[in-house]
């Protein structure tokens, strides 16, 4: 079975998912908005909380055409949000330290890759970078898990990926299913790739990216994690009403203690594969089930038949799976009408 190892969180297939709030720029290049954050979404129940780090003019050549509804250039529009550095960084590394979440972001250079080294247990690799063949190879060179986001991917693309990967030192990867259109209808979302992933990659994690509008259930990443995602990502903010980057998708404190306390109680609901009769149901087994009964009075020496005999609660009596035992035999004692039958009281 596969697994990997963030910080001290140990991730295998069929246990409970492993949570990201993906702030990624939401904090809008204001340090106590991402502290808080942090705080908001320690408080809410998640696992990690995962940022994106970039320069602009290393994402994208200068009139980079944006594919979203964007009228400026993609190398413009990340300018807005590329001002935070390694001190930053570090900064907030310490904050997640201090408030008990582990610190994550997305590294889309080699330079951010290498800065981010030492405060990140893991990398994160987007899905547009699913091709970076270069990239790949130095982040896997890291000796770090490594997480992987699938969106727009073919599976051969996904397939080399990972190859690229586990031939330069990653030994620990998750696929993330994603779909890397903003929103994703709940139409396009198809969870159910994610079995898809686990029976073609076997050998990785499989989890899920999501990029849905929050239901008010939560339930989209809620099936996610019934379905087997064992890592679980959405965009956090702190409020889905702002303009900008990612907010307008992206759940809430709110949305995410939902959402913890739905994947809480699914997981105490999923159980075990074993069947077996639990303590709770000890006495509604006794009492709940039938037992043989006279139904009609029996004389001492008089043959039972089907006629004479019927099956009622509690279930104290000779259990009513053995009604054709009973037929045939000789009562030993008189029976009154109503009467739950034992064994003795037959020869």
């Amino acid at each position: 079975m596969p697994e990997i190892i963030i910080a001290d969180r140990i991730i295998r297939s069929g246990e409970r998912p492993f949570i990201i709030a993906e702030a990624g720029v939401n904090y809008e290049n204001c340090m106590k908005t991402a502290e808080l954050m942090i705080k908001e979404a320690a408080s809410a129940g998640a696992d990690a909380i995962k940022f994106q780090t970039y320069k602009a003019e290393k994402l994208a050549v200068a009139d980079s055409p944006a594919y979203w509804a964007e009228t400026k250039s993609q190398r413009e529009f990340f300018m807005q949000y590329d001002h935070f550095g390694p001190d930053e960084y570090r900064h907030l590394a310490e904050v997640c330290r201090e408030n008990g979440i582990i610190f994550l972001s997305t590294p889309f250079d080699e330079e951010t890759a290498d800065f981010l080294e030492p405060f990140i247990p893991a990398y994160k690799i987007a899905s547009a970078d699913i091709t970076h063949i270069q990239f790949l190879r130095h982040i896997a060179s890291k000796n770090k898990p490594v997480i992987l986001s699938t969106g727009a991917s073919t599976i051969s693309e996904i397939a080399r990926a990972v190859d690229v990967l586990e031939n330069n030192g990653a030994s620990q990867i998750a696929l993330m299913h994603c779909i890397l259109h903003y929103p994703t209808d709940y139409s396009e979302a198809n969870l159910r790739s994610i079995k898809y992933l686990q029976k073609v990659f076997p050998d990785c994690i499989v989890g899920y990216s999501d990029h849905t509008k929050p239901d008010k259930g939560m339930a989209i990443v809620t099936a996610a994690a019934v379905l087997g995602a064992s890592i679980i990502e959405k965009h956090f903010t702190l409020d889905k009403t702002l303009l900008g980057n990612d907010h307008y998708h992206a759940m809430d404190p709110d949305d995410l203690a939902l959402f913890v306390e739905n994947v809480k109680n699914i997981w105490l609901a999923l159980g075990t594969e074993m069947r077996k009769i639990l303590p709770g149901e000890m006495e509604a087994r006794c009492y709940a089930r039938r037992s043989l009964v006279a139904k009609t009075k029996i004389k001492k020496g008089q043959q039972i038949t089907a006629n004479n005999i019927t099956a009622k609660r509690p279930g104290t009596g000779i259990s009513a799976d053995n009604f054709d035992l009973l037929i045939g035999r000789m009562a030993k004692v008189d029976i009154e009408a109503d009467s739950i039958l034992q064994w003795d009281m037959f020869f």
